[in-house]
């Protein structure tokens, strides 16, 4: 993906941005810190969260941009770069996080699909709320207290049936998706994003 496509103003997008360390908890042990982030780039970059699952080491959100310039690389990379501000610097850093100014706390890179539709609004704010329970972390959607499935519900929207035939839970290290409705989300348009912020 280019910078250029990257930074796309406007749209519905479905993204998922993962720190570094797979196995790292920070961002549900640094929950008040990431809110801070997300704050400061809600005040400078204005968005709709429409979707959002904050998991130990992941994050799937959906975001409806406005059609302005900075677009959704600019508002990601923000958000890496405040919420690795409030983390202190860590033990181990290759040369070229040492040289970019890194802390390494985040992957470089993120996925992100444009929605085009309302049922694949539907399936990925799904994918969103069903998220901890694909990672083995609860056994419902409405379990895990930092998703947006708690607002969904107060506004009488059902969280999502799990099926445990077609998705079998990962065990809890593993806190991502399942590689197959990755590569599904993959044949339908969605792939890896880059930002334009230095320190993560």
């Amino acid at each position: 993906m280019s910078w250029h496509i990257g930074n796309r103003a406007g749209g519905t997008y479905f993204f998922t941005v993962r720190l570094a360390d797979a196995e790292s908890d920070a961002l549900v042990r640094c929950i008040a810190d990431l809110r801070r982030a997300m704050r400061h780039t809600l005040n400078h970059h204005p968005l709709r969260i429409d979707a959002i699952a904050v998991l130990p080491a992941v994050i799937h959100t959906i975001w409806t941009l406005p059609a302005d310039r900075a677009g959704y690389s600019n508002r990601i990379g923000m958000l890496k770069a405040k919420f690795s501000r409030s983390m202190p610097m860590p033990g181990h850093r290759t040369p070229a996080q040492i040289a970019r100014g890194e802390k390494g706390i985040w992957q470089r890179r993120f996925w992100e699909h444009r929605i085009c539709d309302q049922a694949d609004f539907d399936r990925h704010r799904d994918l969103v709320h069903l998220s901890p329970v694909h990672a083995g972390l609860v056994q419902k959607p409405q379990d895990w207290p930092h998703s947006s499935v708690h607002r969904d519900l107060r506004r009488g929207v059902q969280p999502p049936d799990f099926d445990p035939a077609a998705f079998p839970p990962r065990p809890a290290t593993r806190r991502d998706l399942p590689r197959d409705v990755i590569l599904q989300s993959s044949r339908h348009g969605q792939r890896p994003g880059s930002d334009s912020f230095q320190r993560r």
